[in-house]
This record gives structure tokens, sequence and C-alpha cells, in this order.
């Protein structure tokens, strides 16, 4: 029953009760119904007050409010926001660097919702991005090289980990895939020479990410090998964006389809897909125009 079908028979009940009470009397009524006397006497109070209206029940006000946000600290959000025009994790910052007002970024939204001012105007100047795509037009100039994290079930339901190191070419997009048992430098190493033996072409730069697979063994084990080894800035997964979005297709198109016996079985079928990938799957109409210049 919705809350106010609840709340209408309530309010019928005090009716019924304090209609009763005119002729059987007030002791009588309480007793048969269970009604405090004071409750009854409340009610028809109310009830003579404010009709039938004033038997429903009010919500509840909190009179006081702890933790509400100090007008002061209200009048600093808003004059920052008009002066400034930066969002509120913006603000945030503001506040704590120069006025020594720690307050979270969840509260500084609801401050400027409440005050009209949730969205910034479009006079407000736009932020510049920390990063930017690129596409490099030359084989082998950049391989961006990652691990993807693999969490397979056999026949009997038992869980079984792998992980499949991929490094894709920026400019061609083509891909070498192997998968381990282990995650570390060695099996980082021993994909590197598979990946130099796989591309057709030369390569210059491998791009990852500060992983403990890709440390100073693999590091200079890439070096020795005339290539050279660069970090992408810590925390930020775009600047490998394409390896990136080539495991969210392998878990679309490959993994939610397939079923684990062995390793033997799952080298097989990954093989298949490389090939397939590289080879065979349709491509979008701007990745053709750029690879048949």
């Amino acid at each position: 029953m919705h809350k106010e079908a609840r709340e209408e028979l309530r309010v019928r009940f005090k009716l019924v009760v304090l209609d009763l009470a005119q002729d059987l009397g007030v002791s009588k009524v309480c007793q048969a119904y269970d009604v405090p006397r004071a409750s009854f006497y409340r009610w028809k109070q109310k009830y003579a007050k404010a009709g039938r209206s004033g038997l429903y029940r009010a919500s509840p006000i909190a009179y006081h409010h702890p933790r509400r946000t100090s007008p002061e600290v209200v009048e600093k959000i808003l004059a920052i926001r008009t002066e400034h025009q930066i969002g509120a994790l913006r603000i945030r910052y503001y506040l704590d660097r120069y006025h020594g007002i720690k307050i979270s970024e969840s509260t500084v939204s609801r401050v400027l919702k409440a005050h009209g001012l949730s969205r910034l105007p479009k006079s407000a100047p736009k932020r510049a991005l920390h990063t930017q795509r690129y596409a490099k037009t030359v084989p082998g100039h950049h391989v961006q090289v990652d691990v993807k994290f693999l969490q397979l079930k056999d026949r009997e339901g038992k869980l079984v980990k792998r992980y499949q190191y991929t490094a894709i070419d920026d400019a061609t997009r083509v891909r070498a895939l192997q998968i381990y048992p282990e995650h570390n430098q060695e099996r980082a190493i021993q994909f590197m020479n598979y990946v130099v033996e796989k591309f057709p072409f030369r390569l210059s730069t491998i791009r990852t990410d500060r992983g403990h697979e890709f440390q100073a063994r693999f590091h200079w084990h890439v070096e020795d090998q005339g290539m050279r080894h660069v970090y992408i800035k810590p925390q930020t997964p775009q600047l490998n964006g394409k390896v990136e979005r080539s495991h969210r297709t392998d878990q679309t198109e490959f993994y939610q389809l397939l079923t684990y016996t062995d390793d033997t079985d799952l080298n097989a079928k990954l093989k298949a897909w490389e090939n397939f990938y590289n080879y065979d799957r349709p491509i979008s109409l701007w990745r053709e125009k750029h690879l048949m210049r």
C-alpha cells in the first residue's frame, strides 16, 4: 500500500473515533479502539482548528542542521563562481588553498544548484585538454604495449587467471597478441621478441605504462634492440588509448564468445583471432581512408 493510501486510512480512523465519542463518550471509545486519551484530545483540537486537513500528519521539519553549510561559506562559493567562472572541483581547491576552508566537491555543487548556478555560462573560459589525440603515419614509429587481465572458467567452473600481452602499431593498427600464465618482466621481454618478429616493419618507439612488468630489465632489453622505450604519464591511460580500445574489442568480440578448455586450445584460438583482427575484420571508413594513402 502506498504511503498516501495509508495516511488516508489513518485520517478516516480518527474521524470515526471523534464521531463515536460524541455518542458513546470519550472513555468508552478510547478503550474500545485502544487510543490514548491524550491522542484523542490532540486530534479533537486539530480537527476543531483546521477541519479534516488538520488530521493529516505533517512532515517533520528539522529546525537545526548541524552540518549545514554556513552562510559565510555559501557567500564565498557564489563570489568565486561569479568572479572566476570555474567549476565545483576548482572552487573546492580555491577555498582550501586561499581561505583554509575544507569542503567537498559535492557540497559546492549543491550550493551552486540551489542558487541556479549549476551550469557555467558559455562565456566561461574553456580548460585546455592535458592530452591530445595523435595518429602517426609511419609504421613502427609508435607501438603501444599493454596487458589485459583475463579471468576464464574451465568446464568444471574453476577460475583460471591468464594475461594477454598486446602490442598495436599506431599507424597501421596491426596487433600482436600472446597469452601467458605469468605477469612479470620475463614474459614481457619474451613478448617483445615475438612482436619484433611479428611486425613486418622496423620498430622505433615502444610506449607502456609504469607497470612492474615494464621496469628496468624490460626497459634495457628494448633499448638494446635499438628501440626507444618511453613511459606514459602516471594515471593517463588515454595516452595508450589505442591498445586500451582494442582490449574492449577483444572482450566483446572474442572472449565473450570463448569457451576455455586448456591453454593449447586458448592460444590456437587467439592466433586465429589475431589474424582475423589484422587482415579480415571490417575496418572503419576513417581507417581505410588513412591506410590507403
